[in-house]
């Protein structure tokens, strides 16, 4: 009877575990469905809890604002995967290009809307902060890689580097303007690794 007891209540938390994955699963599924169909105007949690037929606390529960639940469904779309393992400047370009083709694909219209929403919600903004400030960091963190291989200028600083690809992605989603041009992606990455020398005391060095 003992032996059994156990085995009893981990079936029920393994159920219970399936209902949750499943519940999460028809709310970003309807949150990505509702965004496609009428954009940010047409956006909110009470739209998403009907279509998904969940209620609005257990949402809420998840996802603390809409700008939160639009992030998760921004991330559920396919990922872009880089492995920063050739050369560096081929692997930027790479990367750039590969994310201007996701955002033209849809993904770019729900960052859009999380930016969007930034401007008037502060959890909004707070949201979206959070989730730059980790691109960020990753670029750094291969920026820094590229540096331990002797595949940049020694003067170049990963933190300014990565604050200025992630700029220029960013002005570009926001304009609008994603048509990929490698060789102009090219160019904007070769002035970045091109950058000002930076001396000791972290003042540029102008000749």
């Amino acid at each position: 009877m003992s032996n059994a007891e156990p085995s009893q209540h981990q079936g029920r938390r393994s159920i219970g575990a399936r209902r949750n994955l499943d519940t999460r699963d028809a709310v970003l599924r309807a949150a990505e469905d509702i965004h496609l169909e009428f954009g940010l105007g047409g956006f909110s949690v009470e739209a998403v809890a009907k279509r998904a037929r969940a209620g609005k606390p257990t949402i809420y529960k998840w996802w603390p604002s809409r700008a939160d639940l639009l992030l998760e469904v921004y991330h559920r779309q396919k990922p872009l995967a880089v492995a920063w393992a050739g050369p560096f400047e081929d692997d930027l370009v790479e990367f750039v290009c590969a994310l201007f083709r996701w955002w033209q694909n849809g993904a770019g219209a729900v960052l859009c809307s999380i930016v969007a929403e930034a401007q008037r919600d502060p959890s909004a903004a707070l949201a979206l902060q959070g989730y730059l400030d980790v691109r960020r960091a990753e670029l750094e963190s291969a920026f820094r890689t590229s540096l331990l291989r002797d595949q940049l200028r020694p003067a170049i600083r990963p933190d300014v580097a990565a604050e200025l690809v992630l700029s220029f992605i960013m002005q570009r989603l926001i304009s609008g303007r994603l048509a990929i041009d490698v060789e102009q992606v090219r160019d904007v990455v070769r002035q970045i690794f091109g950058g000002v020398p930076v001396g000791a005391d972290g003042n540029p060095q102008v000749d």
